[in-house]
């Protein structure tokens, strides 16, 4: 049987312009073991791609400020340091971006997501100063305000119990520092090519490719040792 799956999106799923890469749709549909979505987007987005996939919705949402399994939210951050430390970045000058509409943090819960626009140096200094509170963490996407007491790794964890299993008996494929918590909890755990390096650090394995092309390959890979 393959492996169940602890999956990143953004870098992970998608082409190198960011788009959901097609061969999601001819891949995980039938992957025969449980596939989660371990994300550092808001929660309404893994929920719609494991629903199009026809998947059971299993998913860590917000840097694992948000996890759901078996029918059941569990809401595991504390927005409140988190948006207090982006206002008073805005009350310095600095803009969260996204534009007018901001649909990146309409339904974020937990933490707030700045665009990679936004000043860095500011907002990390701003962030230093509600010490400890928070942790500003660089996805290669977006700049995230998170409580440092939550990651997709604990989520996994919760999300793996709710299902009977282990996190040790996942395998994990990610791009990113924020995917370094599930790689050291998951039993296998695999880097794109385009991962960073906090990322590649962490993974038992870098993928010879990157983005889909890399996790197509593993998927394969997976599959056939299976069996």
């Amino acid at each position: 049987m393959a492996p169940p799956l602890a999956l990143d999106i953004d870098g992970t799923l998608t082409t190198p312009s960011g788009r959901i890469d097609p061969r999601v749709f001819e891949l995980l549909p039938g992957w025969d073991a449980p596939v989660v979505f371990a994300t550092g987007k808001a929660f309404p987005y893994p929920v719609a791609l494991a629903h199009f996939l026809g998947r059971p919705e299993l998913v860590i949402a917000e840097n694992g400020g948000i996890a759901y399994a078996d029918g059941e939210t569990t809401v595991l951050g504390d927005p409140t340091a988190p948006r207090a430390v982006v206002e008073a970045f805005r009350e310095r000058g600095g803009e969260v971006g996204w534009g007018a509409g901001n649909t990146v943090n309409r339904w974020r819960e937990t933490e707030v997501a700045l665009s990679l626009d936004a000043d860095e140096a500011l907002l990390r200094e701003v962030a230093a100063a509600a010490d400890g509170d928070v942790e500003v963490v660089d996805t290669g996407y977006a700049y995230h305000v998170k409580s440092p007491a939550v990651s997709k790794g604990q989520a996994l964890e919760r999300v793996a119990d709710a299902l009977g299993l282990a996190p040790d008996e996942f395998a994990a494929v990610g791009d990113s520092e924020n995917d370094a918590s599930t790689f050291a909890v998951a039993g296998e755990s695999y880097a794109v090519a385009n991962a960073d390096a906090t990322a590649r650090d962490a993974a038992d394995t870098v993928l010879d490719e990157g983005y889909m092309d890399g996790t197509a390959a593993l998927l394969a890979e997976l599959r056939e040792r299976s069996g």
